[in-house]
């Protein structure tokens, strides 16, 4: 009879070694993106909002450039065009070398992603589909911010196995790349083609000088510059250049290479971009006043129900319903120790959807219109619900979590290796593979 296939089972060691440092940094990042919200949502609800908002739209930029833009607009498409590069270069690796290399394992993810994108987007057109232009921020509820995920896994689900987590960051890469999509063809302005074929022709030459092994920042820095500032001419967002320059970029190490671009790359702007692009942008994005307005008219108000029904129960049906249909499908089993209600936390987790989201709720609507400041408030609050939710759901079982994480950290030689990493003679004796 054969195995049946395991889904959430064990890392390779690299694998896990590498996730630990990726979820360390985004971990940070998320806790200062909280810091930096908070900090927004207290300064617009007090006395000196006036001087926040005078803040955000300070403007700055050459104007014959068409880049004289107010500081909000360049959190939002400046540093976050950075927050899309590293998440592009990451996409790059899962796909060619990473966990999203053989079809069979990409399947689950990608699978996962797309269900929780569309179940949201569906239920948002639902409660909104009675109100005039409400409809157009269908894109708010389809994105999962992975560093305030993150930040909320590490209180939760502190041992939380690390195939989960690793899915959990897989996911949210996927779904980065959907909502970046999005972002691309529903939420752009009308298309200026030159300028346009301006950004394709410097992509073309980024993947040239990345085949022809060109290392020099000299050369790359200018060339992104170039492209940044085509792409935002062209009419389509910013953002979508740093996501493009990501999957252009190499992740192969050659003979010799300590780390492929790809990697040195990623190394180097995550810690940036987690704990600065990010938490500016949130700086900048979450300060919504609430004061003068009614808990009841928010929470009556259509976009408001549908942000916070799409991401709190779309994602996490949507996500959890399409996970057990694949596995189920594929004749699959659950890793050891671990049960549905496990994977039924981490989807409701993946319904904090803070970054992203806030970026589309600025694209839907313009900062005049009140239905802006109801989905950034719903988009606050959702997240938040969410995090408590999944919270319910997986600290009952953070026993099993600790059993499970024992067992497989045990290390009786003290090599810093987990023993299930390595061989066990017919002595009964560890040795390395």
């Amino acid at each position: 009879m054969t195995e049946r296939r395991v889904v959430f089972g064990r890392l390779a060691w690299t694998e896990r070694v590498r996730l630990s440092e990726i979820l360390r940094r985004e971990v940070v990042g998320g806790v200062l993106l909280l810091i930096a919200a908070a900090v927004a949502l207290m300064w617009a609800n007090s006395a000196w909002r006036d001087a926040y908002f005078d803040l955000t739209q300070f403007t700055i930029g050459p104007q014959s450039w068409g880049l004289h833009l107010t500081l909000a607009d360049w959190a939002g498409e400046g540093l976050l065009a950075l927050f899309f590069f590293v998440a592009g270069l990451e996409l790059k690796r899962e796909l060619v070398v990473g966990s999203l290399r053989n079809r069979s394992d990409a399947l689950l993810p990608i699978a996962a992603a797309v269900g929780g994108m569309a179940l949201p987007a569906l239920i948002y057109l639902a409660f909104t589909s009675s109100t005039p232009g409400a409809g157009q921020g269908w894109g708010i509820p389809i994105a999962t911010d992975i560093a305030f995920a993150l930040a909320v896994l590490a209180i939760i689900g502190r041992g939380l196995p690390p195939a989960l987590r690793a899915f959990l960051l897989t996911l949210a890469v996927v779904d980065d790349l959907g909502a970046i999509t999005v972002i691309a063809l529903f939420y752009s302005d009308a298309l200026a083609p030159l300028w346009l074929l301006g950004s394709v022709a410097l992509v073309i030459l980024y993947l040239i000088l990345q085949r022809q092994r060109v290392q020099s920042p000299l050369v790359y820095v200018p060339l992104a510059l170039a492209l940044w500032g085509f792409v935002h001419t062209s009419g389509i967002h910013a953002t979508v250049a740093g996501v493009v320059l990501g999957l252009a970029t190499r992740v192969v190490r050659d003979s010799g290479e300590e780390l492929a671009p790809a990697e040195r790359l990623e190394e180097r702007l995550r810690p940036i971009s987690a704990g600065v692009a990010v938490p500016v942008f949130a700086f900048f994005a979450a300060g919504v006043t609430v004061v003068g307005t009614s808990l009841a008219t928010i929470a009556s108000n259509p976009v408001t129900q549908g942000v916070v029904v799409g991401l709190v129960a779309g994602k996490g049906i949507g996500i959890f319903l399409t996970t057990l249909v694949i596995v189920r499908f594929t004749k699959a089993r659950l890793g050891d120790g671990l049960k549905w209600v496990d994977i039924f936390g981490l989807a409701l987790i993946s319904g904090i959807g803070f970054t992203v989201s806030l970026l589309i709720a600025e694209l839907s609507f313009a900062e005049i219109d009140p239905q802006q400041g109801f989905a950034k408030i719903s988009i606050l609050f959702a997240s938040l619900l969410a995090a408590l939710l999944a919270s319910m759901v997986l600290l009952p079982r953070s026993r099993a979590y600790r059993a499970l994480v024992t067992r497989e950290d045990r290390d009786l030689n003290d090599d810093g290796i987990p023993d299930v990493y390595q061989r066990t003679d017919d002595g009964g004796n560890i040795s390395n593979p």
